[in-house]
């Protein structure tokens, strides 16, 4: 009941973009919170058996017809969410890295502080990481600085995919997540930077980021290094220098 109540009665929506998960979507379902109303795992054309094992584990499940990307994943999440009126949007990984049992505190700045974007931050006192490789703990520091450089909001965790926003924030007229460009990581990232820019409230609380452990899983991520840096990157870049819009 305590949780029904953060959100004062607001409709959330999970979204979970997954792409051949079948060993760790399980992982973001398990724990999901009474706080929301669904969590929805939208599977990017996976081969595996993602989708079978989201359903057993309570989730609805979208399947893309082909294998896109987390972008074209994630609009089809938001599709769903500014459809059936939900109020909150939570995004997650699909691979398990993200701990569904934090959601409420991504929820109760909204609620309570009436914020419109909250960023969950591994970096933050009370958040906690672990069996992240070299590069990219040296990349998700670079990013946060970055951020403060160019827009003057103190991150700490800027791509930490963790986050929740008002689902009216997609509304805005001066955001448009379906730009081409933005693909095929560059959204979440347009995202943040928009909602600073046109001066929405969006502030950090702290979160769990703990990486799979490569001898049981295949890999860590399915980012490349190098060029699916710059498209993590170019968001930053185009609004900053007003390339794009």
């Amino acid at each position: 009941m305590a949780d029904r109540m953060l959100t004062d009665n607001r409709r959330v929506i999970v979204v979970i973009p997954a792409y051949n998960e079948e060993k760790r979507v399980s992982r973001a379902l398990i724990g999901m919170p009474p706080v929301v109303d669904l969590a929805m795992v939208v599977d990017d054309g996976s081969t595996d058996r993602t989708a079978e094992i989201a359903r057993e584990h309570g989730a609805t499940v979208i399947r893309l017809p082909e294998h896109t990307n987390i972008d074209t994943a994630l609009r089809a999440g938001f599709d769903v969410a500014l459809r059936d009126g939900y109020e909150i949007i939570v995004i997650m990984a699909g691979n398990g890295k993200d701990d569904p049992r934090e959601i409420p505190r991504l929820l109760k700045p909204i609620e309570e502080d009436g914020y419109d974007f909250v960023q969950g931050s591994r970096y933050l006192p009370g958040g906690k990481h672990a069996n992240m490789p070299f590069h990219r703990a040296f990349g998700t520091r670079l990013y946060p600085w970055l951020l403060r450089l160019a827009t003057g909001f103190r991150a700490t965790d800027g791509t930490n995919g963790f986050r929740a926003l008002k689902a009216s924030i997609l509304r805005d007229p001066k955001v448009d997540v379906r730009q081409p460009w933005l693909d095929p990581y560059g959204t979440e990232l347009y995202l943040v930077i928009k909602v600073i820019n046109l001066g929405y409230r969006i502030t950090e609380v702290p979160v769990s980021k703990i990486y799979p452990n490569t001898k049981q899983y295949d890999s860590y991520t399915k980012i490349r290094p190098v060029t699916d840096w710059w498209n993590i990157l170019k968001p930053l870049v185009y609004l900053t220098f007003k390339l794009k819009n």
